[in-house]
This record gives C-alpha cells, sequence and structure tokens, in this order.
C-alpha cells in the first residue's frame, strides 16, 4: 500500500466519523470485505453510525462467522444491494456490542432483519409470539427472544419507531416472552397446571407498556383452584409454575439471561407468599396495604395464563386504585417515597443517574401518577398506565398546562432515549450516564448529534433535567392538591385540616394564616381570583424554598391587596416567566426588600423580563440625571430631596432583587456562582447610588438657597466604603465636604454657605418619611468630630501640611470624588495622592503605628459579648484584618506600584498579587474571606431588615442567612463551620503579612 493511498483513506475514514482509522483501515483491506472495499455505500453507512469502528468491528464478525463461502457471499451482496438491511444491520452494529455477539454466535439471524413490510414495522404480542414459538427449553427461548430484540433495535436505531413505540414493543415481547415461559413451565409441569388457574399481572413499566430494553419485569401472581383440586392444592401448584417461571427467565444459561422477573410488589413483598387468590389479594389491599401500593397499581395488566383471572384481578382491584388519594397523608406520603428514593442514591452517582435523580424519569413519572390518582377519581380519561399516554390526558382534561405537558413529554422522551441507547450497548440494566468520553461520543451519535455529541449530549441531557426538576416540582409539590385530594366523593369543598397539613409540610409555621390568606387571594368568581388559583400553587412551592415561607405568603397578600386592581400585576406575573418566581423569592428572602416594596408596590414591575427595566444595575450617570431632572422639577429643596430619596428607595428595591434572585438562582439560570461578582454589583450599585442620590440633594439644596449658584465651589468626598465603591444596603454615606470661594467672595460668607449647604443636606436626608434615610457620616474629617464639618481646600492643604497622622493617610486611600464640583474633587485627590501614596514608602515607626492601631481596636471596639470568630467586621480573618492589610501594601508601595492607587479593596489585593508582594494562594484566601464577610453582611441586612456585623441568633433568620448563602434547610451549623474555616485560614495570612517583620 502506497503512503498516498493510505494518507488519503486515513482520511476519509476521519472525516466517516471513525476514531481509530488505522485499525479500520486494516478491517477494510481485510479478506472478509475484499469484494466490496472500495464501494463508497459501505462506507457512508458506515459513517452514518453510533459508532463506526464499533459497526466494521461486529460486521468483520458477523462475516468471519458465516458457515460458507455462499452465505458470506449472500450477506455481502444483500448488504451493499439493499438499502433497509443496511441501515438496520450496520445501525444494530454500530450501537449494541452485545447484538453483535448474539449475531456472531448466530451467523443467521441478520436475516431477521432483512424483511421490510408494514407488518414488520410495528409487531405487536401475537408476531412476538410466533416468533418464540419454535423455542422448547430455556436455551432456545433466549436465542429466539435476542433474535426479536435484534428487530427492536434496528427499528429504534433507524428511527422507523419512536422511544414510545419503542418501549410498548419491548413491553409486547416481554408479554409474549412469559406467556412462551409459563408454557415451558406447564409443559414440565401438567398436574401443575391442570391443578389450578394461574394469571400473570404485569406491574411497572411493563405492565404500563413503556419498557426498557433491559429491566427487571416486575409481576403479580394470582391463582383459583380448578374443579378437580382444593384451594390450597392449587395455590401450592401455582407457586410451583410460577416459581420455574421466573427461573425460565432469569437463570443465566450459555445464552445468557433474558431478564429478571421481580414479584417483590406483590402483597408483603418478599415477606408475603409468591401467589395469591383473588379474594386474599383484595382482602389485603382493603385492610393493609401501602399509598405506594396503590400507587403500582396503577399500571397493573393481566399478560399472560388465565385471561379471564386476570381480568377479573384488574377489576376486582382498580376501585381501591381511585380511592387511594381519600387516604390520610396521600400527597406527604407520596412525596416521602419520592425523597426517599433520591436519598438512597449513592452521592458518586447521582449527576449521573437517569432514573432516580433529581430531574430523571421518575420525577416525571411520579409526578403523573399523583396527578392521576388525585384527578382519576372522576375522571376515567386519566386511567393509562403508560405515562406518556396518562400526561397526554392530563393535558388535555386542564389538569397540567398544555405547555408545561409538551416540555414535559419532551424531556421524558429524550431522558427515555439515552436510557435506552446506554442500555442496548451492553444488554445491561443501568441508569447511568457514562463517564469515559468515547462512551458518551458513541451515544450522542446515537441520538442524531453529530457536530460535537458529547458537548451537544451533555448540554441536551443538563437542559432535559433542568425542565424535569422545574416542572416537577410545580406540579409534584403543587400545595392545593392535599386539598383536593380530600373531597369526598360528590363533596364540593376544600378540606381545610387537609390544606393545614399540606402547608405545614411546606414549611409555613402558621397554617392557618396561610389559609386566610389564600382564601382571600384565590376565593370568588373573578378574573383576578381565577388568576391568582393559577399563579398560587407555583408560588407556595417557590416560598416553601424559602428559610420563612409565612412571611413570603403574607407579604404577596399585602403586595396583591396593593395592586390587585391595578391591570397589569397579574398579567406581569401571569405572562412574564421571570416576573413570578423573581418576586416569591424577593418576599419570602427577609425584611429589607418586601419593605422597600410595600413603601411602593408598583416597583414589582422591575422583576419582569419585558419593558419594565430589569433587575439589571443602572450606571451612576443615569442614575443622576433621573435625580437631577426630578430635583428640577420640584417647588422646594424639600420637594426635591423627597423625589430623590424615592428613587433611591426605587433603586435599593432593584439592587437588593437582583442580588436576592443572583443568589437563589431561579427555574431558568442556576446561582450566580462568583460570590465576588455579587458582592461588587451591590458595592458598585449602591455607591453609584449614593452618589446620584447626594448630586440630587446638593442641586435641591443650593437652588432653594442660592438660586444657580453657590457663592463657593463645594465637592463631596467619598470615604470608607462609599470611596470605595464597597457600600452595603445599611451602609451610612462616610464623607468629607471640601470648598473653594468663588472669585470676589469674601471667605467668611463662602463657609457660612458651605456649612449651612451640608448642615440642609444631613437634615433632609434624615428626615423621618416612607424612604430610608440616608445618613451621612463626616467622622473622618481632620480632627474628627472636633474639626468642622466642612474646610476649604487651602485649609486641608495646611492641616494635613502640619498636623496629619498615620490613620488620616489610611484613611485618605479610600477618598474619591462623588459630587459636586468635579475639578475641586480633582485637585483634593491630587493634594492627598502624596499622603496616601509617600514617596519612598512608610517608614518603620509609621509602621508599628499602624500595627498599634489595629490591636487596640481589635481590643477595644469589638462589642462585649460577642463571637469575635463570626463577627465579620472586627473578628479574626473578618473585614478589618484584609482591608488593613491590603492598605498596608498600599502605603508602603503605593508610589511605586501603580496597580495599588485604587480605592477598592479588591482591585488593590488583585494588584498586590501581581506585584508579589504575597503569593496567589494568600490572595485568594484574603479575597475569599472579605467577600464572605461582605456578604454575611449583606445578607444580614436583607434578612433582619437592620445592619448586623454577626450572624444572628433567631432560628428563622439564621436559615434565611444560610439560604442567600446557598446553604439548604437544616444546614445552618455547615454555615458557620464554614465561615469559621474561611476566617481562620484568612488570619493565618495576615498575621503573616501584616504583624511578621
Amino acid at each position: 500500500m502506497t503512503p498516498g493511498r493510505r494518507s488519503s483513506t486515513f482520511t476519509r475514514l476521519l472525516r466517516h466519523g471513525f476514531t481509530d482509522p488505522s485499525a479500520a483501515e486494516r478491517l477494510l483491506d481485510g479478506p472478509e470485505l475484499t469484494p466490496v472495499r472500495n464501494d463508497p455505500v459501505l462506507l457512508e453507512a458506515l459513517g452514518a453510525t453510533a459508532d463506526p469502528d464499533l459497526a466494521l468491528h461486529g460486521l468483520v464478525r458477523l462475516l468471519e462467522a458465516q458457515p460458507t463461502p455462499t452465505a458470506h457471499r449472500e450477506l455481502l451482496d444483500t448488504l451493499i444491494a439493499a438499502k433497509p438491511l443496511r441501515d438496520r444491520l450496520l445501525g444494530v452494529l454500530g450501537a449494541s456490542a452485545a447484538l453483535a455477539d448474539h449475531l456472531a454466535r448466530h451467523p443467521a439471524d441478520w436475516q431477521a432483519l432483512v424483511t421490510y413490510e408494514p407488518s414488520d414495522l410495528h409487531p405487536g404480542v401475537e408476531e412476538f409470539e410466533r416468533g418464540l414459538a419454535e423455542a422448547t427449553d430455556p436455551v432456545t427461548l433466549r436465542v429466539a427472544y435476542r433474535r426479536c430484540l435484534l428487530s427492536i433495535a434496528a427499528r429504534d436505531v433507524c428511527g422507523t419507531t419512536d422511544v414510545a413505540e419503542t418501549a410498548a414493543e419491548l413491553a409486547d415481547l416481554a408479554t409474549a416472552t412469559l406467556r412462551a415461559a409459563l408454557a415451558l413451565a406447564q409443559q414440565n409441569a401438567p398436574e401443575d397446571a391442570a391443578a389450578c388457574r394461574l394469571a400473570v399481572i404485569a406491574m411497572g413499566k411493563c405492565g404500563g407498556h413503556e419498557l426498557n430494553y433491559v429491566s427487571d419485569v416486575d409481576v403479580i401472581f394470582v391463582a383459583e383452584a380448578t374443579e378437580q383440586s382444593t384451594e390450597t392444592e392449587a395455590l401450592k401448584a401455582a407457586t410451583r409454575l410460577a416459581s420455574h417461571l421466573m427461573r425460565i427467565c432469569s437463570e443465566t444459561t450459555v445464552e445468557g439471561s433474558i431478564w429478571p422477573v421481580d414479584a417483590n410488589l406483590r402483597p408483603e413483598g418478599r415477606n408475603g407468599p409468591l401467589v395469591r387468590t383473588l379474594s386474599s389479594h383484595l382482602a389485603y389491599y382493603q385492610r393493609w396495604a401501602k399509598t405506594w401500593e396503590f400507587q403500582a397499581l396503577l399500571k397493573a395488566r393481566p399478560v399472560a395464563g388465565d385471561a379471564e383471572l386476570g381480568q377479573a384481578y384488574v377489576d376486582a382491584l382498580q376501585p381501591l386504585v381511585w380511592k387511594a388519594a381519600e387516604r390520610e397523608n396521600f400527597v406527604a406520603d407520596v412525596q416521602k417515597m419520592r425523597r426517599r428514593v433520591v436519598e438512597n442514591i449513592p452521592a458518586a452517582e447521582i449527576d449521573r443517574e437517569l432514573k432516580l435523580g433529581p430531574g430523571g424519569l421518575r420525577d416525571v413519572e411520579f409526578a403523573v401518577q399523583l396527578l392521576q390518582l388525585v384527578h382519576g377519581r372522576t375522571d376515567q380519561s386519566l386511567r393509562s398506565g403508560t405515562t406518556l399516554d396518562a400526561l397526554q390526558a392530563l393535558a388535555a382534561g386542564g389538569y397540567v398546562g398544555r405547555d408545561d405537558a409538551a416540555r414535559l413529554d419532551e424531556a421524558y422522551r429524550f431522558l427515555r432515549s439515552m436510557e435506552h441507547r446506554i442500555q442496548l450497548y451492553r444488554l445491561r440494566r443501568t441508569h447511568l450516564v457514562p463517564v469515559a468520553e468515547e462512551e458518551q461520543r458513541r451515544l450522542g451519535r446515537s441520538l442524531g448529534l453529530r457536530a460535537d455529541p458529547v458537548a451537544e449530549l451533555n448540554r441536551e441531557w443538563r437542559r432535559h433535567t433542568g425542565v424535569v426538576r422545574r416542572l416537577h416540582e410545580k406540579l409534584f409539590y403543587r400545595p392545593l392538591l392535599d386539598a383536593v385530594a380530600q373531597l369526598a366523593p360528590g363533596e364540593a369543598r376544600l378540606s381545610p385540616e387537609a390544606a393545614r397539613e399540606r402547608l405545614v409540610a411546606l414549611g409555613y409555621a402558621d397554617p392557618a394564616a396561610a389559609l386566610r390568606h389564600l382564601e382571600a387571594l384565590a376565593s370568588g368568581v373573578s378574573r383576578k381570583a381565577a388568576i391568582q388559583r393559577t399563579l398560587l400553587p407555583v408560588l407556595l412551592g417557590w416560598f416553601a424554598d424559602s428559610a420563612d415561607p409565612d412571611a413570603g405568603l403574607l407579604n404577596f397578600r399585602k403586595v396583591s391587596d396593593a395592586l390587585g386592581k391595578t391591570p397589569w400585576y397579574l398579567r406581569l406575573l401571569r405572562d412574564e416567566g421571570a416576573a413570578a418566581e423573581n418576586l416569591a423569592r424577593v418576599l419570602s428572602a427577609g425584611r429589607l426588600a418586601p419593605d422597600l416594596l410595600m413603601r411602593a408596590p408598583e416597583a414589582v414591575a422591575l422583576l419582569g423580563d419585558g419593558d419594565g427595566g430589569g433587575l439589571a444595575p443602572r450606571g451612576r450617570a443615569a442614575l443622576e440625571q433621573e435625580i437631577l431632572a426630578a430635583v428640577g422639577r420640584a417647588e422646594n429643596a424639600g420637594q426635591g430631596v423627597t423625589a430623590a430619596r424615592g428613587v433611591r428607595r426605587r433603586e435599593l428595591f432593584r439592587t437588593a432583587a437582583a442580588d436576592i434572585v443572583g443568589s437563589y438562582g431561579t427555574e431558568t439560570s442556576p446561582a450566580e456562582a462568583d460570590q465576588g461578582a455579587l458582592v461588587d454589583r451591590v458595592g458598585a450599585a449602591v455607591s453609584d447610588l449614593t452618589a446620584a442620590t447626594l448630586a440630587g440633594t446638593l442641586r435641591a439644596v443650593v437652588r432653594d438657597g442660592w438660586g444657580d449658584t453657590l457663592p463657593t465651589r463645594f465637592a463631596i468626598i467619598g470615604m470608607g466604603r462609599f470611596g470605595g465603591h464597597e457600600l452595603g444596603y445599611g451602609s451610612d454615606a462616610d464623607v468629607v465636604f471640601v470648598h473653594e470661594p468663588q472669585d470676589g467672595v469674601d471667605e467668611h460668607e463662602a463657609s457660612a454657605a458651605a456649612n449651612k449647604v451640608v448642615a440642609e443636606m444631613c437634615r433632609l436626608l434624615a428626615l423621618p418619611s416612607a424612604d430610608p434615610p440616608l445618613l451621612i457620616d463626616a467622622d473622618l474629617r481632620p480632627e474628627g468630630k472636633s474639626g468642622p464639618m466642612v474646610r476649604t481646600l487651602k485649609s486641608y492643604e495646611a492641616y494635613y501640611r502640619r498636623w496629619s497622622l498615620v490613620w488620616e493617610s489610611q484613611a485618605l486611600l479610600r477618598a474619591e470624588p462623588v459630587a459636586g464640583d468635579e475639578e475641586l474633587g480633582r485637585r483634593f485627590t491630587e493634594l492627598i495622592d502624596p499622603l496616601r501614596y509617600p514617596r519612598s514608602g512608610l517608614g518603620e515607626d509609621a509602621v508599628r503605628e499602624i500595627r498599634r492601631l489595629k490591636a487596640r481596636m481589635e481590643s477595644e471596639r469589638l462589642p462585649r459579648g460577642a463571637d469575635p470568630k463570626l463577627h465579620t467586621k472586627l473578628g479574626p480573618g473578618g473585614l478589618s484584618d484584609v482591608e488593613w492589610t491590603v492598605q498596608l501594601f498600599q502605603l508602603r508601595h503605593g508610589w511605586e506600584q501603580p496597580g495599588l492607587r485604587t480605592t477598592r479593596t479588591r482591585e488593590a489585593l488583585a494588584a498586590a498579587r501581581e506585584a508579589g508582594m504575597l503569593s496567589a494562594e494568600e490572595a485568594e484566601i484574603l479575597d475569599e474571606a472579605w467577600v464572605l464577610a461582605t456578604r454575611v453582611r449583606n445578607a444580614v441586612m436583607l434578612v433582619r431588615g437592620r445592619a448586623g456585623d454577626t450572624f444572628p441568633t433567631e432560628p428563622r433568620e439564621l436559615a434565611a442567612v444560610g439560604r442567600y448563602l446557598g446553604y439548604g434547610a437544616g444546614h445552618a451549623g455547615d454555615m458557620l463551620d464554614a465561615y469559621r474555616r474561611t476566617a481562620r485560614r484568612a488570619r493565618t495570612v495576615v498575621e503573616e503579612l501584616f504583624y511578621a517583620d
């Protein structure tokens, strides 16, 4: 073979999807494929399979197994000439190594794929019975079963049948197999066959006509005596027949096994008798059966044995199934069972579990079955044992939204298709998505994902499980289902007791109050009440996901009472996907956001994803423009500042709502993974809003007292967290004021005007009103509280030149002009730069003084009784530790490192790391601690409605802080441990960097 030809073939094979072109080239050049080596039809067909390498290898093995040259030639000729056979055979070989093994052992069975008639496309039980008719023992039954399975798999992988049709065919094949196995057992013991009437009832997926390729076949056996036998003799005979039937199907032979027959769904499970009479079954279900056993009976279907007895069994037990929803704790029992299933999944497997994991197949099946059991009592159209048929009936009857049903249907079909193809490969019972990339590639290609099979498979899989998880929770946890389930036959009102129980299960501490709110919101025949009845089941589930569902529901009632007559309110919640969930999260996350919303409920429009502006923060320029325009329309300073504070309240709500939604996550987007980004967004948004509010207040006060021009230039300098763009929800505005007399204006007059402006700004921003106050704190000015509130630029210059202390240089690191005269603000910055970034850095005396001040602050300022390890500001590893460490870097090296000349802590920390002042690991530890401490402070303000530097002690408030930080119910202790651990690591770094010489 010439190198050129090899290169050309190698490239062609790669293009057709082969992953091992060298091995494929050798097989194509081998003796088995010599006659068709260069036929493009073969290569195209191989390239269309899920795994071309596997298909080619299986084809060569099949050809090698042909008993004669004539058989070999017949297979090759048919393969090239007949496209249906080619697609079917190669499709199976490329998807199933197990069926390739079968064909290699039984090389004539490929001919089962040749027939391509309409009757062959959708075979039923009768056709499969004919296919199994020649079986005379368990071994030949397995061979015949595999031959039938081969034809099902061929139709499946070629797309002739969809996933539901494939599952139905597998159930029909199982039915035919159970009948054949029973016939073999009866032939083996004709005296037992004569002594009893035995019926086999299929349960589970076989009973539901939706079987997998490899699955336990769940059954229940029922028997009656014949005229020639007593009941005891009949039961013994039936038990022997049933046991033999199970062995025929389950035992491993030279041809493997078919599938396990599982009779554990019978009364009393494996502890009960294998076979019972109909009256015994009926007595058990009437007296002893648990809720899940009635749920299992939804899928009961007679499939083998005495057909009349099988039908009598179903007819006798079906009425009990549809009374199950009247049982006490029915919904709670079903939910508990589902949770128990999830909890029993090994942690290492839960993310790969297609069937049982969150968002898996079982979620769809449980939700559909719950709805069937509740509503199927009065609506017989819902009584199908097949999941997709039942889902369609639920949608047709209005019990499930059509869009929800369509999305669930699509997701269920995709997940079942994944399950089928995973099992088909080795014909092994598994529901785990494979980890190996080559297996994921085969799986993705088998589902038609060809561009980037692995990436597309994982994207589609996660998308569909996300859909199932969201919709399952929406349906499964509909809190009014329990009340509906308690309706007595013919009774039209809800049972308050059942509704209370359901609310308690969802975490409501005061179910009686919750019921009153529900009644007020949803009673009546108005359009408003009808929409509320649609919204409330979903909202209640979201409230239940919070630490305080009661507060969420109460707040929702308050907002609805305030806005109920507004035409856009309920329409927004109903029609805009994000609005309802966002509102539920905001109303149940704590006090701050609901309090801000209640003062102007129309701000709920911000929660939508349409034209309401959304939750994206607005920049300082846009905020300042709006506030200044509102001030310009006001008649006096009081009205102007009121307008500015109103904008501030609305924008604080926007910021808080965005923070809550980002921290909790929603159905359409997970919680924000980057905690630092959340902190930065809040800090920037609140700081910009404070700056814009101060600018508007300044304009209002100046215009009211002096018209267009103040006798002195005036600037406001942000300090502390304000200057650092790191304000929290409860932060005061740390500032210093600077002015400079206008040309020709007396300095005394200018100073009086500046002081009057400051006093009036502080007064107007602190006035009691419906809007939260903005407190101005000027204690970081020269001489602190003893010094004048406002100074001229020259006075600042003189003070700093003569009297400035090292702590003041440190405080000036965060100084940044935020409002007023921009030129004056710039000159103030130029004045202080040499103080905060001293040339040649700090002297050793100054460094010692900073360390002394830090140690004194730690010992004197920590509140009495506070746990230092949980104090986010002054405790070890808290904000003060990180900020003083970063600020020491700035004071020592800011003059030579431009990156350190920033007012923002995280930016300065990153610059210090880039400059090699600390390692990447140390920087990450400090950054994580600072972000976490800031998040805790924000959480405390959101939850309690007032600022705090430590974790709340009240359990619900602590749980709400945990929920904001990503911890589920019952994990507050984990949150505190994580904080202590993070702070402890940070303190170790601080002691090394801040205190060490």
